[in-house]
């Protein structure tokens, strides 16, 4: 039977192999967990995740050498004021109920009672405004105004979290509402979240352009942009690392790790993968590691299975030498 596989998909494959080989850390990235679970599900052993190095230690002052750099934001300083301690949002902050369908008549108390709310909120009283802004969403919860002016009023009162609730809910009425993402970009800012607010504040004044939108906005880009520089760099560097770490490695195959060449190489193995069914079996796993649960009844696919488990603990000079112990429904 020919190979299922064509040249560029062995070609592939044969780069993944080499490169986990030589790098068997990578098997721990969650983009590679389905093809660790593959590996795992006929035997195979995965290395360990290594433990990160402990700090040196700095015999003449008997403390830890700093590290060159951090790879976290903590590395960056900030000018931190007028920055806020994170409040707590409770379940008193009602958010109405989302299958609710307003009548015309409670849309219309709804804007009422709104403007009471707007009242109280041109005359300081916040917590007035909140509790009728409240009143209103219980009758109107499909009003991303509602919502919008609520954490407007929050902002006022140093709630920074509880406006990002109200202003995420009014963004998911209105995805282009300019003063929702205004007011959670002014509190994104208040809890130091630079990018975020440099994000809200951009977005605002590409929607409905308006000073006050664009001061904030001013204000925050500056720590926006250096965090970004700092990623660029950080990435760049982590990069480079995995560009020299398997030209350090690629003589040093970690222990356990199963030999691709040696595989094809077994006689058993390479006439169980000449048939047919099995063949079919093991691309379908292969494409999706989920699949194998398709097969575990399959008598002749087991056997497979077990004798994939004993080339796994390749390098054994009796493998391959011996059948494994057989099945009324086996490989022959």
């Amino acid at each position: 039977m020919a190979c299922p596989f064509n040249k560029d998909n062995l070609t592939a494959l044969k780069s993944i192999v080499d490169t986990c080989k030589a790098n068997p850390e990578v098997l721990h990235k969650e983009e590679l967990k389905f093809f660790k679970e593959f590996v795992e599900s006929f035997g195979g052993q995965i290395p360990k995740r290594q433990k990160m190095e402990e700090p040196k230690i700095n015999p003449a002052e008997g403390k830890p050498q700093e590290a060159e750099e951090s790879d976290t934001e903590s590395v960056l300083e900030f000018d931190m004021e007028g920055c806020l301690e994170p409040d707590t949002v409770t379940d008193e902050q009602v958010m109405g109920d989302d299958e609710k369908k307003p009548t015309e008549e409670e849309i219309d108390k709804a804007d009422e009672v709104r403007g009471q709310g707007m009242h109280e909120f041109s005359e300081g009283n916040y917590e007035k405004a909140i509790q009728f802004f409240t009143e209103a969403i219980q009758m109107n919860p499909k009003s991303a105004i509602l919502f919008t002016k609520r954490g407007q009023s929050y902002i006022k009162m140093n709630k920074p979290n509880a406006c990002i609730q109200d202003c995420t809910k009014a963004l998911d009425l209105n995805c282009d509402s300019a003063a929702a993402f205004k007011f959670r970009g002014r509190a994104y800012r208040l809890l130091g979240e630079w990018e975020k607010a440099a994000h809200d504040l951009r977005q605002a004044c590409k929607i409905d352009f308006d000073e006050q939108s664009d001061e904030w906005l001013k204000e925050v880009q500056p720590n926006a942009l250096k965090i970004q520089q700092h990623k660029i760099k950080q990435e760049r560097k982590n990069a480079e690392k995995l560009k020299e770490k398997p030209k350090e490695t690629a003589n040093q195959p970690p222990p356990n790790m199963p030999n691709l060449a040696d595989f094809l190489k077994d006689p058993m193995l390479r006439e169980a993968m000449n048939d047919p069914e099995i063949s079919a079996a093991f691309n379908d796993i292969v494409l999706n590691p989920n699949n194998m649960d398709k097969y575990v009844s399959n008598p002749k696919f087991a056997a497979f299975v077990e004798l994939l488990k004993k080339w796994s603990n390749f390098p054994n000079p009796d493998f391959g030498k011996t059948a494994p112990p057989a099945e009324e429904d086996g490989l022959d």
